[in-house]
C-alpha cells in the first residue's frame, strides 16, 4: 500500500511539471515570427544506413511496413500492438499488458517467424516462439513484416531460414548543423495501474561516430473486471469478477553505437537488457482464478554489425553473444501443495559472414553461412543440460531488369543436439530453396505481378523435446512449403485542380497456399508457461491478404485511411479415418480477420481511429460448439497535439481503446481488458 501512494504522489508531481510546462504562459513565449495561419516545423535531415528497405509494392514476396510516424499516432508500446493490424497475422494474446503475446503468419505457428533487430536474429532454442509482448517500439523508427524471404541480397542465413521475419529497426540519431545532443522524455499512464516512463538520449561524439542511450520502465497492475459466463453459451447466468494475478513490472535498457567509418562502410553496435517480473493468473475455469504462479526473466544480447559496399560487391560480418535466464515459480503447485521452481538459463554466441557479387548492373550473386553454439541449463532432474550446435548456408543469385526481377535460393541447414544427462546426440540436415518473381506486364501502368515458392526447416526447440512433458522420441521437425501469387499497385498520385492537394494510394492482394508436413501444435496445458506438444501430420492452409491505404493532403490538412483483410482456411489433414478432427480448422486460427485505420491531421489537432475484426476460431483440434470462441471487434479512439516551446517540442496523446467495452477471448479463459485508457506526454528538445 505504501508503494501505491509513493508511486501515486511521484506521478502527480510528473504531470503537474508537464502541466507547468504546457501552461498558456510558457505557449506565449514561443517565436513571435510564427503568425497565427504559418506553423514553424524544422525539418531535419534523414540518415539512411544499411541494407534499402523494400518496397511493399515492388517486393517479390509480401512486405508490410509500420513506420516511427505510424507507431505514435497510434500509440503502439509493445511490438504486439505494431504487428496485430498487418495483415495475416494471427495474435494469441492472453490479456492485459503483462499477458503473453505471440504470432502466426499465414498460420504457419510462432514458431516460422522470426524477429529480427537491425537484422539480427533474436534466437531462442528453449521455446522456438517469442513473446512480443516483451519488447518495447519506443525505440524503434521501424517494425516490418515480411513472408517468404526478405527482398534484398545482403542478409544473414539465419534470416533467410525463417518462414516469415518480423523485423524492428532501431532509431539512427539524426543531428542539424550544430547541434550535439537529443532528448526525448516520454511517460504514459493507463488504467488498471498502468505506468510507463521512458528517456531516450541521443549525442554526437564525433563527426562519424554518434550514441543512442534508450530506457523505459513499464508496469501494470492487470486488475481489469471481465464478465465470468457460467455456460460456453454466454446465453445463462454471469457475474463480474476481477482479474487476479496479474501484475508486472519490466525494464529495459538499450544501447547503439553509430559509426560511419567511411563514404563506403558502417559500424553498429547494440547493447540490450531487459529484466521483468510476471505474474500468471492463468485459465478462469470452474469459477476460480488461480493465483500462485509468476515468472521471472533476464535478457542480454551484444551485437555488432560491419557493412561495407563497393561499386560491384558488398559484405557484412556480424557477431553476437546472447543470454537469457527464465525463472518459474508456483508455490501451490497441485492438491499437495508442493512448492515447484524451475530455472532455465541459454547462452548463445553466433557468427555470420554474407557477401554480394555484381557482375553486371543486371546480376547479383551471394553467399551467407552462420554458425551458432546455444546451450540450455535446468534445475530439472531430466534432460537439464543440452547443447545445439547449427550451421545454416545459403547461395542466392539475382536477375533484375526494368520489367522483371528473378530471385533464387538455396539453403543447407545442418544442426547437431546433443544432451549430456544421456550422452544422446541427434542430427538435423536439410536442403532448402527459394524462387521469387516479380514481373511488370504492362508499359503504361505500374501493376506488378509477383511469385514466390518456399520450403521452410524448423528443427523442434527444447521445450518441445524435453521439457514439461515426457520425452518425445517421435516428435518430428516440421517441414512447410509456401506459395504465393499477387498483384501490387504502387503509390499513385492524382493532383486536383487546386495543387495545393494531392491523393496517394497503395494496393496489393495476395493468394498464398502452406502445406505444413508433422506440424508441431503447442498448447497450454493449465498456464501460459506449462505447454503440451504434438504433431498434427499434415495441414493445409489456403489464405488470400489484402492491404489498401489512401493518404490524402491539402493545405494543412491530412488524412490517411488503411484498411487490411486476411482470409485463412487451415485445416487439418491428418488422418480421413478421424471424423472429429478431419478438416477441422486448427486451434485459434479465424477464417476471417482485417481492421481499419483512419487518422487525421488537422492545424489544430489530430484524431485517428482504428477497429480490429476477428471471425470465430476454435480453441481445440475438434471444431464443435463447445470449442467456439465467437467473432468480435475491438474499436479505438486517439486525439494528439504537439507543441512548439522556445525549447523543444511537447506532445500529448490520449487514447480510449476498447470503447464499446467487448467482452471477449483471444485464448480460451483468458478474458481480455474491457474499455481502458492511456495517456501519453512527451518531451523533445
Amino acid at each position: 500500500m505504501h508503494n501505491r501512494i509513493h508511486n501515486k504522489r511521484i506521478l502527480s508531481l510528473i504531470i503537474l511539471c508537464f502541466a507547468w510546462i504546457a501552461s498558456p504562459s510558457m505557449l506565449s513565449a514561443q517565436d513571435t515570427t510564427v503568425t497565427n495561419n504559418t506553423k514553424r516545423k524544422v525539418l531535419g535531415t534523414v540518415t539512411v544506413r544499411g541494407d534499402n528497405k523494400t518496397s511493399s509494392t515492388l517486393a517479390k514476396a509480401p512486405v508490410q511496413i509500420v513506420d516511427m510516424e505510424k507507431m505514435e499516432r497510434n500509440g503502439d508500446l509493445l511490438l504486439s500492438d505494431a504487428v496485430k493490424h498487418m495483415a495475416g497475422i494471427t495474435l494469441r494474446d492472453y490479456g492485459g499488458i503483462g499477458g503473453m503475446k505471440t504470432v502466426s503468419a499465414r498460420g504457419l505457428g510462432s514458431q516460422f517467424s522470426t524477429l529480427t533487430i537491425d537484422g539480427i536474429a533474436v534466437n531462442d532454442c528453449q521455446n522456438g516462439q517469442v513473446d512480443l509482448g516483451r519488447y518495447m517500439v519506443g525505440n524503434s523508427s521501424m517494425v516490418s513484416l515480411s513472408n517468404g524471404e526478405q527482398d534484398y541480397m545482403l542478409l544473414s542465413a539465419r534470416a533467410t531460414a525463417a518462414g516469415s521475419i518480423i523485423n524492428m529497426e532501431t532509431m539512427a540519431p539524426t543531428f542539424l548543423p550544430g547541434e550535439k545532443t537529443h532528448v526525448r522524455l516520454n511517460m504514459e499512464v493507463g488504467s488498471f495501474g498502468m505506468l510507463s516512463p521512458s528517456l531516450a538520449l541521443d549525442r554526437r561524439l564525433g563527426k562519424r561516430l554518434s550514441l543512442s542511450l534508450w530506457g523505459n520502465w513499464l508496469k501494470s497492475d492487470g486488475d481489469y473486471p471481465f464478465t465470468l459466463y457460467y455456460t460456453t453459451s454466454h446465453n445463462d447466468s454471469s457475474s463480474t469478477e476481477l482479474r487476479q494475478h496479474s501484475a508486472m513490472w519490466m525494464a529495459t535498457g538499450d544501447a547503439n553505437l553509430f559509426y560511419n567509418i567511411s563514404t563506403s562502410s558502417t559500424l553498429t553496435t547494440k547493447v540490450h537488457y531487459v529484466q521483468g517480473y510476471h505474474q500468471l493468473p492463468g485459465p478462469v475455469i470452474y469459477y476460480s482464478q488461480k493465483g500462485s504462479e509468476n515468472t521471472r526473466e533476464k535478457l542480454f544480447f551484444a551485437q555488432s554489425k560491419f557493412q561495407c559496399h563497393k561499386e560491384n560487391a558488398s559484405f557484412q560480418i556480424i557477431g553476437k553473444y546472447q543470454y537469457s535466464y527464465d525463472m518459474y515459480e508456483d508455490s501451490m503447485a497441485s492438491s499437495l501443495s508442493r512448492y515447484i521452481m524451475n530455472e532455465y538459463s541459454q547462452n548463445e554466441g553466433y557468427l555470420s559472414g554474407a557477401t554480394v557479387w555484381r557482375p553486371s548492373t543486371k546480376i547479383s550473386l551471394s553467399a551467407a553461412t552462420d554458425a551458432a553454439l546455444t546451450t540450455l541449463a535446468s534445475n530439472l532432474s531430466q534432460n537439464s543440460h543440452v547443447y545445439r550446435t547449427s550451421s545454416l548456408s545459403t547461395i542466392s543469385a539475382q536477375y533484375r531488369h526494368r520489367k522483371i526481377d528473378i530471385k533464387a535460393t538455396l539453403l543447407a541447414t545442418l544442426v547437431s543436439e546433443k544432451v549430456l544427462d544421456n550422452n544422446n546426440t541427434t542430427h538435423y540436415n536439410k536442403l532448402s530453396p527459394y524462387a521469387g518473381l516479380s514481373f511488370k506486364p504492362f508499359d503504361n501502368n505500374r501493376i506488378r505481378i509477383r511469385y514466390f515458392f518456399k520450403e521452410t526447416y524448423r528443427v523442434p526447440n527444447f521445450s518441445e523435446m524435453y521439457f514439461f512433458v515426457a520425452p518425445l522420441d517421435t516428435l518430428r521437425p516440421e517441414c512447410a512449403t509456401q506459395h504465393n501469387i499477387g498483384v501490387t499497385l504502387p503509390m499513385t498520385e492524382f493532383k486536383g485542380r487546386d495543387t495545393m492537394s494531392h491523393w496517394m494510394m497503395t494496393l496489393t492482394i495476395d493468394g498464398y497456399h502452406n502445406r505444413v508436413k508433422d506440424k508441431i501444435v503447442a498448447v497450454p496445458r493449465q498456464n501460459m508457461f506449462i505447454w503440451s506438444t504434438m504433431n498434427l501430420g499434415l495441414v493445409n492452409i489456403t489464405g488470400l491478404d489484402l492491404n489498401y491505404s489512401l493518404d490524402w493532403e491539402r493545405g494543412h490538412t491530412a488524412a490517411d485511411l488503411s484498411l487490411t483483410y486476411s482470409y485463412q482456411r487451415a485445416l487439418d489433414c491428418t488422418d480421413p479415418n478421424n471424423h472429429k478432427t478431419y478438416l477441422n480448422q486448427i486451434p485459434y486460427t479465424p477464417r476471417n480477420s482485417g481492421g481499419i485505420s483512419l487518422y487525421i491531421k488537422t492545424h489544430w489537432v489530430n484524431a485517428g481511429y482504428s477497429c480490429t475484426l476477428v471471425g470465430e476460431r476454435y480453441s481445440k483440434q475438434q471444431n464443435s460448439d463447445n470449442t467456439r470462441l465467437e467473432a468480435y471487434s475491438d474499436h479505438s479512439i486517439t486525439v494528439d497535439r504537439s507543441f512548439d516551446l522556445p525549447i523543444g517540442e511537447l506532445r500529448i496523446q490520449a487514447q480510449l481503446l476498447n470503447i464499446f467495452d467487448k467482452q471477449y477471448e483471444v485464448v480460451r479463459s483468458y478474458p481480455m481488458m474491457g474499455r481502458n485508457f492511456r495517456i501519453k506526454v512527451g518531451y523533445y528538445f
